[in-house]
């Protein structure tokens, strides 16, 4: 019971990663707000893991939806312990030139302005008590970039630099800032990553991964409880690869 009393939001936590992190941190004793546009999918997995759980349609993209987000978290708990910027977006994979206006946009709305967003609305809440811990779920592709994923490798390393300047700036307010780096998984974002899912490109890509297997929820929710829970009480401003290898 690790997370034992702490509140925490989720952005995308109805699915994939976002979905594993959640089981985690409630298995592990917090209460979570699942934020995410496909309520439906939320609502049924709160359902299932039970009275802890919280849904909320919010969409990170936008701030008027993101303060509601927290306006909800804090009515029902009164504090915000943990907010994990899970929630994530990606363009088809294409030449930096073909990627429409409307798709860069999108990456850039969905990856990196909700993390300015969930920050002017949460961090002020987290400084006020002196405490808090903030875990952004960047990518593998922020650190080693693939081609054809030129604006998404862009948007995740920007994600990357934000954590450590956020954790820097934080840090004498108590509040610890992180990310992981995950490689590809089983999520609803893998046929995108992939272009077409189809087993000659599940075998391609695998073979790029040392320990031979993609990230899984599981995987994610981990790490992500380890990095947000007491026990990371030392541990501001890092980028940990959560990929089988993939980055060496």
């Amino acid at each position: 019971m690790r997370l034992q009393g702490k509140t925490a939001i989720v952005t995308g936590g109805a699915s994939g990663f976002g979905a594993g992190i959640a089981r985690k941190f409630v298995a592990e004793g917090a209460r979570v707000l699942i934020a995410d546009l496909n309520v439906e999918m939320a609502q049924a997995l709160a359902q299932e893991l039970g009275d802890d759980v919280i849904v909320t349609k919010t969409n990170v993209a936008d701030g008027a939806s993101v303060a509601a987000m927290a306006d909800a978290a804090m009515e029902a708990w009164g504090q915000i312990d943990i907010l994990v910027n899970n929630a994530g977006a990606t363009h088809l994979p294409a030449l930096m030139e073909d990627v429409t206006e409307d798709d860069f946009d999108k990456v850039f709305a969905v990856n990196c302005k909700s993390v300015y967003h969930t920050a002017k609305h949460i961090v002020p809440l987290m400084k006020a008590r002196g405490q808090g811990a903030i875990l952004n779920i960047a990518s593998t592709a922020g650190v080693s970039p693939r081609p054809r994923l030129s604006w998404y490798n862009a948007s995740k390393g920007w994600m990357n630099n934000a954590t450590r300047g956020m954790a820097v700036e934080l840090a004498p307010q108590g509040v610890r800032v992180n990310a992981l780096n995950p490689v590809a998984g089983e999520t609803p974002l893998l046929k995108s990553f992939l272009g077409e899912d189809t087993p000659e490109m599940r075998a391609k890509f695998l073979s790029t991964i040392p320990l031979g297997r993609f990230s899984t929820p599981e995987d994610m929710g981990n790490a992500a409880c380890f990095m947000c829970s007491d026990e990371a009480g030392m541990i501001t401003g890092v980028c940990m690869e959560v990929d089988g290898g993939r980055c060496i």
